[in-house]
């Protein structure tokens, strides 16, 4: 490690402040400790959002779950809010990592550092869920713009997440068993305006297949999306596995989270 300045504040206003005048979120730390560890980032002040009450929570409001930024994995995977309302989303916060990452972890960080392999995008995007933050609230569609890139401004922080509630949803990935980060992960959620698919894991960051969108939007079935290709082309490679065989697992994974979905 190196010489930086540690700020903990206790109110979000206090927060903002230190981050628009320069200072680096830590959040859970999952992502940012580890990187400082290995000399890939050097901020020279830090902000811990962690004790800020304002950021943390899980209620109801209407047809939607809202989701506080500081809000841990496992506090997701155990609320009987979103275990009722989106039963897939507290699945996916129950399959991130380990116990301990889970426990530390975030759900503002993890979107916020939008980890090409990470499980929450994924969500957000198959939920068409909004990103709230100190400056306006930010579509899903909108907010991930490629490989650890954000529609986030400098200075500016997440608040919470809202996740409008699906008529069914599920998410199911082959996991790399070394980090238990999703190799490939398929989130699929439909609703009455149609049906929404997010993958993660494949490429350069998460993004919706449109192909199987509409194929399940006419028939919400496993076997309507066995036949669609994905472009191996579009797929990352890497030695765990190759672009054919991620745009392969694309097709599987997609199947198994309708049937799950059904089921």
């Amino acid at each position: 490690m190196y010489a930086f300045t540690y700020e903990r504040p206790s109110t979000q206003a206090d927060a903002l402040k230190l981050a628009q005048a320069g200072a680096k979120p830590l959040a859970g730390g999952q992502t940012l400790l580890a990187s400082m560890k290995l000399r890939l980032a050097a901020p020279e002040q830090i902000v811990d959002l962690g004790a800020i009450p304002e950021l943390k929570g899980i209620r109801r409001d209407g047809n939607a779950v809202v989701i506080g930024a500081m809000t841990r994995h496992c506090d997701v995977a155990e609320s009987a809010d979103v275990r009722a309302a989106i039963p897939a989303l507290a699945q996916l916060a129950d399959g991130i990592g380990d116990k301990q990452v889970r426990a530390r972890g975030t759900i503002g960080g993890s979107v916020a550092n939008n980890d090409p392999a990470a499980d929450y995008p994924a969500a957000l995007m198959a939920l068409g869920a909004t990103v709230h933050t100190t400056a306006r609230t930010i579509a899903a569609d909108d907010f991930f713009q490629g490989l650890f890139a954000t529609a986030l401004e400098e200075g500016e922080l997440i608040t919470a997440v809202s996740f409008p509630i699906p008529k069914k949803a599920a998410y199911v990935k082959f996991v790399q068993p070394a980090s238990l980060f999703a190799m490939i992960g398929v989130f699929v959620a439909q609703f009455d305006a149609g049906v929404r698919l997010a993958v993660t894991g494949g490429g350069n960051g998460v993004f919706r297949h449109g192909a199987m969108e509409a194929a399940l939007g006419a028939r919400f079935a496993p076997d309507a999306v066995a036949a669609i290709a994905t472009d191996a082309a579009d797929m990352s490679a890497d030695l765990h596995a190759s672009s054919a065989y991620r745009a392969h697992l694309v097709g599987v994974m997609a199947q198994r989270a309708v049937a799950r979905a059904l089921g």
